[in-house]
């Protein structure tokens, strides 16, 4: 039912610790400190917001018999939570590694989906 939800969870989990390391051994010393602590905030959100995804898909499979309503609630949160990862963690990455200043805007907008997919998982939880 929501199986794509833990796809999409251990799918971007996996990638946060080839992206970790990645940044420890091989952009070490290829870009600057500062650089290299925004890559790693980005590494760091996709890692939590991975396993963000994880808890939604077994909350959904813990439903199985679950309320229209409430699944639409869970599959909101976790296109929330992917478009976050895209957006903060995509834009700290480019930020990172090209230094291109228009990544900049968009990392704010990803911080407000991961806010909101929060907010819409408080909801899925309260209508369970």
């Amino acid at each position: 039912m929501h199986k794509w939800i833990m796809i999409a969870g251990a799918g971007f989990s996996m990638l946060s610790v080839i992206f970790g390391a990645f940044g420890a051994h091989a952009l070490k010393e290829r870009i600057s400190e500062y650089s290299l602590s925004v890559f790693q905030t980005g590494v760091q959100y996709q890692s939590i917001h991975g396993i963000a995804l994880l808890l939604c898909g077994l909350f959904a499979l813990q439903l199985k018999n679950q309320s229209e309503q409430v699944s639409i609630w869970i599959t909101l949160t976790a296109s929330l939570f992917i478009l976050g990862i895209i957006c903060f963690s995509g834009s700290l990455y480019g930020l990172a590694l090209t230094s291109h200043k228009w990544f900049g805007p968009i990392t704010p907008l990803g911080g407000l989906f991961f806010i909101l997919g929060w907010a819409c998982f408080v909801v899925a939880i309260t209508k369970s």
